[in-house]
């Protein structure tokens, strides 16, 4: 692929090696924005021990009545709060993201581990879509693994770039293969999938997340825009809008 001119936001791939138990994370993106088209992009590299993860939640940003959405994940660490890893389309300067262009091999894939704070308040705040923020219901060794899992991937992506493709791997479709990695019961392919503005529905089915309430108020519990809106500025963000 010929290197072209790649939007600030998205123009340094992250990756990772690990010792032990540590692994070393380069290039997590931290934007400062005005709006969503103007921010500053800054980058830094942290170490997370694996002995600290302790969570993970599964997060749904519908953004076209058509079932369109984005689906990421974020990590939570013990000592540094949390970690999001976000797979998307990696875009050129001034370009938008196409669900028909992204079905002719036109976009590349990418994986952005970012600072919570950025990839939440761009889409909560500044995007203004809903968003909605499940803890999932996963053992402490296999959010391990999970995300041991995704770093192999952003590394693989680092030295060997792909296509994305709207059906077939996108943001939703590499979630559930990690998860289908691990996992001794597979997630069928389905609606929730082709849809993933609906896969949150699915995890609830599924038993992934919270299902001790009826699925319309679980989602109206975790929704997240007015806390993210009320704490976009306070130093304890990441724990503010988990409280439901």
């Amino acid at each position: 692929m010929n290197q072209p001119e790649w939007s600030p936001d998205q123009a340094l791939l992250p990756f990772a090696h690990i010792e032990g138990h540590l692994v070393h994370v380069h290039n997590i993106r931290h934007c400062s924005y005005v709006t969503a088209q103007e921010y500053t992009v800054w980058h830094y590299d942290r170490t997370f021990g694996l002995d600290r993860l302790q969570s993970v939640d599964f997060i749904v940003e519908p953004f076209s009545r058509w079932g369109l959405a984005h689906t990421f994940l974020s990590f939570g660490f013990a000592d540094l709060g949390y970690l999001a890893i976000s797979i998307e389309v990696r875009k050129r300067v001034g370009e938008q993201f196409s669900p028909l262009k992204g079905l002719v091999r036109h976009f590349q894939i990418m994986y952005v581990i970012g600072d919570e704070r950025d990839l939440l308040h761009l889409r909560a705040n500044l995007r203004q879509d809903p968003v909605y923020l499940y803890p999932v219901k996963a053992p402490e060794e296999k959010i391990r693994e999970l995300f041991l899992n995704m770093v192999a991937r952003a590394n693989q992506l680092y030295t060997r770039p792909e296509f994305y493709n709207t059906l077939t791997n996108n943001c939703t479709t590499n979630i559930v293969a990690h998860v289908n990695n691990l996992a001794a019961r597979k997630i069928a392919r389905s609606w929730g999938i082709i849809f993933p503005a609906f896969s949150d529905r699915l995890a609830y089915h599924l038993g992934l997340i919270d299902n001790t309430l009826p699925f319309h108020e679980t989602r109206r519990r975790h929704r997240i825009n007015d806390r993210a809106r009320q704490f976009a500025n306070d130093p304890e963000f990441s724990t503010r809008i988990r409280q439901v």
